[in-house]
């Protein structure tokens, strides 16, 4: 069992102020493979403190010494990316094969691009009229992240904030946090100075809490449920603070009429399924023409059934476990809820067959109505729910039909006419013809999927203060 019950402060392993630990359990297995401190807001204080004290020799450097600091960090995630990836697998779940692109390359590749932000950045570089346009970090960042994608929304978060001359205070999730004590080894390795980086790990409304109300904080970024991230705007606001959330999604995938079927379902069936139906920006809503409805369905059902559960170290396996027995129940709760309300369930993955692990196989409904909580609520679990519209403004007027609006899709055989239906969703980033994710374009939500973007030059300028100077 893996000890990692110390926090990282002031560039060092120390002991939390708090003697209790969060047991981390393995997923598949449901055996407790590690136990990580369970901090106080005590631990939050040192750390607020410590990187406090970090800020005005961190700032104060060149963007290109910056540059090259963010660049160990970067060369440290390559050099051990076979690992990480399979304690990825271990700590929450998802299939080795697709972590080790997904979840250490993304952050792998984004930490490098912020590396080459940091150098190439004009803070100062803008001028109207007399006056001298400066761009400057906000200051101390507390960041608190999901477990989900643990090390990508980390990275997201810590690359460009450090990339922006801030220091950090990083709270990781309490449920698959090893990759992120992990990152603290790589960041100490790369000698980031003392301060920079810092580690607390700890409960949300413990540790979570004491960073969004701390004064000593100028700027909290959060992804997570739209729940838990209405609580944090809400404690920040306390001492007005900037605030950056990254939340929830209920994302809609419109099947035009005369688009490929066979490419658009197959697609879709993928980006719901992705980690397991765990990802903020699933197409969980496929819409189609109300005439298409049985065609489409038949192929979801075939292509859902190609995702087979089971352990993250199967080849086999397209489908890991769910995180926790929590989420099990959650899932499971939502298929429930589709049926009664009076989806039709097409195919039913609450049974396996597995004798250990928190699984649900792949779930399709079909014939799901607006009204319904399961094409309403984000369920985080691998459940499609496939919905007729009759022409192309009902199919905008469904999609549109959300208190979220974080991703989409949009599959049609005229590209422009299909751009034109994106540009009417409103929601934050839009695939079209299942084009690919990339990571250098913003990414953030609209209406409650939450406020800010990530990524690239966008990211990084979330961290920034704009300063006038007049001459």
């Amino acid at each position: 069992m893996l000890d990692r019950t110390r926090i990282y402060v002031d560039g060092r392993w120390t002991a939390s102020a708090s003697p209790d630990v969060i047991d981390v359990v393995d997923p598949t297995t449901e055996q407790v493979i590690a136990r990580v401190a369970d901090g106080s807001a005590a631990d939050v204080d040192l750390a607020v403190d410590a990187a406090r004290r970090a800020f005005d020799g961190w700032s104060a450097l060149s963007g290109a010494e910056r540059s090259t600091h963010l660049q160990r960090v970067a060369d440290g995630l390559a050099a051990r990316s076979e690992e990480l990836a399979e304690l990825i697998a271990r700590d929450m779940g998802m299939p080795v094969r697709l972590a080790a692109p997904i979840q250490i390359g993304m952050p792998t590749a984004n930490m490098g691009v912020f590396a080459q932000l940091a150098g190439s950045y004009g803070f100062d570089a803008e001028e109207i009229g007399n006056s001298l346009i400066v761009r400057e970090p906000v200051g101390v960042v507390g960041a608190i992240t999901p477990w989900n994608y643990p090390l990508h929304q980390v990275v997201l978060k810590v690359g460009a904030a450090l990339a922006a001359g801030c220091t950090v205070v990083l709270k990781p999730t309490e449920v698959a946090p090893l990759v992120s004590h992990a990152l603290a080894e790589i960041m100490d390795e790369a000698g980031l100075p003392a301060g920079v980086f810092n580690l607390v790990s700890g409960t949300g409304p413990t540790v979570g809490e004491a960073i969004a109300r701390h004064p000593g904080v100028d700027m909290v970024s959060f992804t997570g449920s739209t729940g838990a991230g209405r609580r944090v705007a809400a404690v920040a606001a306390e001492t007005v603070k900037r605030v950056a959330l990254e939340l929830g999604g209920k994302s809609a995938n419109v099947i035009l009429e005369g688009a490929d079927l066979t490419k658009a379902v197959s697609d879709g069936v993928f980006k719901c399924f992705l980690n397991s139906g765990q990802t903020c920006t699933a197409l969980t809503r496929m819409l189609v023409p109300r005439e298409r409805l049985a065609e489409v369905t038949e192929l979801a059902v075939g292509a859902a059934r190609q995702f087979a559960p089971g352990s993250p170290f199967d080849d086999a396996a397209r489908l890991g476990p769910l995180v926790n027995a929590r989420q099990l129940e959650r899932v499971r709760g939502y298929i429930e809820s589709g049926v009664a309300q009076g989806g039709e369930l097409v195919l039913d993955g609450r049974e396996t067959g597995l004798d250990s692990g928190y699984f649900v196989g792949p779930t399709v409904f079909s014939g799901v109505t607006p009204d319904m909580t399961i094409a309403r609520e984000e369920i985080f679990g691998p459940v499609l729910s496939i919905m007729a519209y009759e022409d192309e403004d009902d199919a905008v007027r469904i999609a549109n039909d959300s208190e979220y609006g974080l991703s989409g899709g949009v599959w049609g055989a005229d590209p422009d006419a299909a751009i034109a239906v994106a540009r009417r969703i409103r929601t934050g980033q839009i695939e079209v013809n299942g084009g690919s994710f990339n990571t250098a374009a913003p990414f953030g939500g609209y209406k409650q999927s939450g406020i800010g973007r990530e990524g690239g030059v966008y990211g990084l300028e979330e961290f920034l203060e704009i300063k006038s100077i007049q001459r």
